[in-house]
């Protein structure tokens, strides 16, 4: 029988045809289970630039962009996979400085290994006799709030002699900066140096210092920033533009801070009580604010790194003989924790944790402290194991 309808025939399986496929296809995950996306508030032009530097980010060095001769990895986000943390798959090497004298390795290519080569070229090998470590990739949202905590915050968070019998002596890691970077406002000078804070032995600026140091270490890139050449040691033209580097830092400093889940979880309300409790917040410190930015979302904000941003001895498991700045080899900073239990998403589905990736699970990560961080590690051991439980599942709901 001839279709008297032919448009409603057409209609009702068009209708048919898009409620099959909105049943099917699979759902966007929610905004706290990535790390990836900017900060609320940003003006429609700060959207742009942040755009800009996701693509600068996600940008793949070839030897026709200036890649290598000698390299760790050729893009930003190959580290860095979906903003988090990376794996001892693609880790850095760091190596030529035992003590607060300085690295005497300079000369021999520190203080990074560049294991990889473009054609013709040979990867570089660790010079004889030199200290080194393994370090993986931070997770690099939220940045932009921990580059705004003033100063005058981070002494008070300190004590270097551990005045309070308390057992926990962080302290700023008052270092040496390259002239390229802008002072913060209410910047402090303590006999010329500065407190740096990124990088695992907090050992950067800020994040331009940290971005140009990047490009220029784990990519054999040059800037106007950092224009002298890995492999020749050679002042050469820069390969990346002032522009680009900017662009990639305020991608940094715009990321989002990771958003906890699970807050109404009974378990993980318990397990906030047992992070005080045992002493982990003395270190990783639940709260944290922000000063004056002129990226008007990130200045004079609350926000919840748990993080001091401070250097702790971490122990004889965790002192690899090799250090940064005016570090001790045993002292590190303080890593946030935010952002914890969204790792394994970055990391194929397994935790690679503390600085190398050695820990494998939080509670290994955990029993690995040692220090200033030995008696939370006894007060968890003691703890019954619903209490440990609970306390995990509290660390993964950040």
């Amino acid at each position: 029988m001839k279709n008297e309808y032919p448009l409603f025939s057409g209609a009702l399986f068009l209708i048919v045809f898009v409620f099959a496929c909105q049943q099917t296809a699979p759902l966007a995950p929610e905004e706290n289970e990535l790390l990836d996306g900017p900060t609320e508030g940003l003006s429609t032009e700060q959207q742009g630039q942040f755009l800009k530097g996701d693509q600068a980010f996600a940008e793949v060095f070839t030897i026709e962009k200036g890649l290598g001769p000698i390299f760790v990895a050729n893009q930003c986000s190959s580290c860095h996979a979906g903003d988090g943390k990376g794996t001892p798959f693609v880790k850095f090497t760091r190596f030529g400085q035992p003590d607060t004298l300085g690295n005497q390795f300079l000369n021999l290519g520190g203080p990074q290994l560049q294991h990889k080569a473009i054609p013709g070229y040979q990867p570089e090998q660790l010079p004889a006799g030199a200290t080194f470590t393994e370090l993986v990739a931070p997770a690099v949202t939220g940045l932009g709030f921990l580059d705004a905590v003033s100063d005058a915050d981070l002494i008070e968070l300190s004590d270097p002699d551990d005045a309070n019998g308390d057992g926990i002596s962080g302290r700023p890691h008052w270092n040496n900066i390259p002239d390229y970077v802008t002072l913060r406002p209410n910047t402090i000078s303590k006999n010329g140096m500065y407190i740096t804070r990124f990088g695992k032995k907090g050992g950067a600026y800020d994040l331009l210092h940290q971005t140009s140091g990047a490009y220029n270490q784990d990519m054999g890139i040059t800037s106007d920033f950092e224009p002298v050449d890995p492999y020749s040691r050679l002042e050469t033209d820069p390969e990346v533009s002032i522009q680009t580097v900017q662009d990639v830092v305020f991608y940094l400093k715009t990321l989002k801070a990771p958003i906890p889940r699970n807050q109404d979880d009974p378990d993980v309300i318990s397990g906030d009580l047992i992070f005080s409790q045992i002493k982990c917040a003395s270190c990783h410190t639940p709260t944290l604010k922000t000063g004056f930015s002129p990226i008007d979302p990130l200045s004079n904000k609350e926000f919840h790194p748990f993080s001091d941003l401070l250097l702790h001895d971490m122990g004889t498991d965790l002192d690899d003989g090799y250090t940064e700045g005016f570090a001790l080899t045993a002292e590190w900073k303080t890593p946030p924790l935010w952002g914890l239990g969204l790792s394994k998403d970055a990391q194929g589905g397994s935790y690679f944790l503390l600085h190398d990736g050695r820990a494998t699970s939080i509670e290994e990560a955990i029993l690995l402290h040692g220090g200033e961080a030995e008696q939370s590690k006894t007060n968890y051991a003691e703890l019954s194991e619903t209490e440990k439980q609970q306390l995990i599942k509290f660390l993964g709901s950040l």
